[in-house]
């Protein structure tokens, strides 16, 4: 582990360095697993990193940095924001950085990373979300970040942020962002339907009775996510968690999945289907495709993340919309849910020490650079909360959060959000099987609440793997 003193001197030379989230969430629709399952249930990895290090890398070339933003990526201050990242990381060291890009199909919604790995040329520097943490860290392929960093950064970033990128107190990954999800609709389509900001659902009865006045021919009343996959899950999980249920209990050691929580939370989304005003098909890429979805008109009402706000602003600058909390059922406390994207080192990779120190140069170092570079991000080239202290904190004082919707995120929606959870593939599978086929096939969600609860049990008691949280 590096001393203070160098830890000092790697923040001292640091110091004066001068798309769409639904697309980026929307990963593992068809849950190809390209890893091993051992019979204790333990996700493997095999060969991962290898020689190669990455596509097209050999042991004396550059770092390769695989992400779905650029250059090239569909937009544009997001792209420049990586682009311009390892540039100035380039022009300073030695050690190059090269950046891969993979396309949202390949990299989110295919198995184009799990298959690198398997094969031995996983990249020396990529993205991943809590929802595949376990699949990487279990298989052995993520760098110890921690080593590299200074207490008084690891301390920068917010604890609930961090508790599912940390094992036995070392940080495995470093967040760009945190997205809180929430409902946003058209100003249109209520003035249209005699509606007002009265009117706004606090519960769910009131959401399909609303959905229920705005829906028309041509428009949908409410939206959720139809497509099977991590993000479908990640959008669902708050309401389950809203009636004190979860996938597997805090101590890890079972599930709750069938508990009254999780089995009114199938029967909403099951409910909007059957009543007609919520769509069996989504538009776009996904149901967090706020442009293709609610600024088309083909909802009035949709459930996605704050990414929306610059997705509109891009997309549709002109469309009038507003945002409000996830409605609650009886009885239920609000929650929702935090998701967002983090950099890790491929522990296996070309040079591990290298890749983890351009990780922690990026966004967990303390010098003004690192803290500019994420206000850039979460405030410039996307529309985010922070997840680090100083970079909040300097966000807020430029007035990111001073108005209109993101001040209603920060203020309003994310003060009840709890961290997306870091569950195994096969956790993922159970209830995304249960939430499918309660939505779109009918069936009863009391017994696909037991069912899945029973098949991830089943799983836990052969687990042991990092702690799911």
């Amino acid at each position: 582990m590096k001393s203070k003193e160098r830890v000092a001197r790697q923040e001292q030379a640091n110091e004066g360095r001068g798309v769409t989230r639904q697309q980026f969430l929307a990963r593992g629709a068809s849950f190809a697993l390209a890893a091993v399952v051992t019979g204790s249930g333990l996700t493997v990895l095999s060969g991962c990193g290898g020689n190669g290090g990455g596509s097209g890398g050999s042991a004396s070339g550059p770092l390769t940095f695989w992400q779905f933003y650029g250059p090239g990526g569909q937009v544009k201050s997001q792209s420049k924001w990586f682009e311009d990242t390892v540039k100035a990381w380039n022009k300073e060291n030695k050690t190059q950085v090269k950046l891969q890009y993979v396309s949202n199909k390949e990299y989110i919604n295919g198995s184009k990373l799990q298959t690198a790995f398997s094969s031995g040329q996983g990249p020396d520097i990529f993205l991943i979300s809590p929802g595949d943490f376990l699949r990487y860290y279990n298989g052995g392929v993520l760098e110890d970040l921690s080593q590299y960093m200074s207490k008084e950064a690891q301390n920068d970033f917010y604890p609930s942020v961090m508790a599912t990128r940390t094992v036995d107190g070392k940080i495995y990954g470093l967040p760009m962002e945190v997205e809180p999800m929430a409902m946003y609709y058209s100003v249109k389509a209520f003035e249209k339907a005699g509606l007002s900001e009265s009117d706004i659902p606090r519960s769910w009865e009131q959401l399909l009775e609303v959905a229920g006045k705005l829906k028309t021919k041509k428009m949908f009343g409410v939206e959720f996510e139809t497509n099977p996959g991590y993000y479908q899950n990640f959008t669902w999980y708050p309401f389950m968690w809203q009636g004190g249920a979860d996938a597997v209990t805090a101590d890890g050691k079972k599930s709750d999945f069938n508990s009254k929580g999780a089995i009114q939370a199938l029967k909403l989304w099951q409910d909007a289907v059957k009543m007609g005003v919520a769509p069996r098909t989504v538009q776009g890429t996904g149901g967090g495709d706020i442009v293709a979805n609610l600024g088309s008109g083909y909802c009035a009402i949709q459930n996605c993340g704050i990414w929306g706000v610059a997705a509109l602003r891009e997309g549709a600058p002109k469309f009038k919309y507003g945002v409000f909390r996830l409605p609650i059922p009886p009885g239920g406390t609000y929650r929702t849910i935090l998701g967002g994207w983090a950099f890790v080192a491929n522990a296996k990779g070309k040079n591990p020490e290298e890749a983890a120190k351009f990780c922690v140069w990026a966004l967990g170092s303390m010098s003004q650079d690192s803290i500019r570079r994420g206000v850039d991000w979460i405030a410039k080239a996307k529309s985010d909360i922070a997840p680090r202290k100083s970079v909040l904190k300097q966000a807020t004082r430029e007035g990111a959060y001073s108005s209109g919707p993101m001040k209603v995120f920060k203020e309003d929606i994310f003060p009840g959000g709890r961290g997306e959870p870091r569950y195994t593939p096969e956790v993922y599978k159970a209830v995304s099987d249960a939430l499918q086929a309660c939505q779109l096939s009918g069936a009863d969600p009391k017994q696909q609440a037991e069912q899945a609860a029973q098949q991830i049990n089943a799983f836990l008691k052969g687990y042991s793997g990092a702690k799911m949280v």
